[in-house]
């Protein structure tokens, strides 16, 4: 926290799955500074746990839910279950103040685009912010093509043709959604542009991966070791020094490159092992 850290999310992977999750948000709650305590879970399990995850000292949650049709969402997440599971869990953490309650939707041109304005239009006056994310080259086992990304314009035109929205000024410096409210006053959506207009200069998010790797990018190839100086009998001032070093040397600076580097593969962490 000496760092400047006031915010953490636990991700995954599904977090969810992790045996006595609670107790490790009991624990970081516990650090002094930590001001928002936030876990990103693909609603699976949410219903069940919201509770438990209320009580230990959570603070809200971002659930990913890529559309409200069926047989789109199974394409999406490759899962067997439906939407309804995962709505069930939103209004189970809604009912005990898990909020404000965030829910991510990939757009992927032909396969949900289709039903975004559907999904807006669903949680609008709910008080819940849908965020629209461009579909993103993560990792390597997407399949990623250029031509299936629906640009942030476009989504916004989309929706706005539709439902009317405003732009809003940033909740902060370095905030990753930009911001629309709806013009009849029932709320508002976010739109994260990293293929469109990539933000690496405003970048603060960094990640720590299960075993212990400190990663300055989503789109790093490979991170830094934290566990074992810590396992070694590292001081905390080592500690710091070891990650203010990476991070004042940090050249990450992979979605403003993207466009020269599509047809050159790049190794890259997967998803699943660092999160959003």
């Amino acid at each position: 926290m000496s760092l400047g850290v006031t915010k953490v999310r636990l991700t995954g992977g599904e977090p969810l799955v992790r045996q006595n999750v609670e107790e490790l948000v009991g624990m970081i709650t516990r650090i002094k500074g930590v001001m928002d305590l936030t876990l990103t879970t693909n609603g699976y399990l949410l219903k069940q746990k919201a509770q438990v995850l209320k009580d230990a000292g959570l603070n809200r949650v971002t659930v990913s839910l890529d559309s409200l049709d069926n047989s789109v969402f199974q394409i999406m997440n490759g899962k067997s279950y439906s939407p309804e599971r995962v709505l069930d869990g939103i209004v189970k953490a809604e009912e005990v103040g898990l909020q404000p309650i965030k829910i991510n939707a990939v757009v992927q041109r032909g396969v949900n685009d289709h039903t975004m304005v559907d999904l807006a239009r669903y949680f609008k006056g709910t008080g819940h912010i849908v965020r629209f994310i461009e579909y993103m080259d993560v990792g390597n086992l997407n399949g990623w093509n250029l031509n299936e990304v629906v640009t942030a314009d476009d989504i916004v035109s989309k929706i706005h043709s539709e439902i009317p929205l405003e732009a809003l000024e940033p909740n902060y410096s370095g905030e990753v959604a930009r911001r629309y409210r709806y013009k009849d006053g029932g709320g508002e959506i976010g739109v994260i542009t990293s293929v469109s207009n990539p933000f690496c200069g405003d970048c603060t998010r960094a990640r720590i991966s299960t075993d212990g790797k400190l990663y300055t990018c989503l789109f790093a190839q490979s991170g830094y070791d934290l566990r074992d100086p810590m396992r070694n009998g590292a001081t905390d001032d080592q500690i710091v020094d070891i990650i203010t070093k990476v991070w004042q040397n940090r050249v990450d600076r992979y979605s403003e490159d993207r466009s020269s580097l599509t047809n050159v593969p790049k190794a890259k962490i997967e998803m699943y092992q660092i999160g959003g």
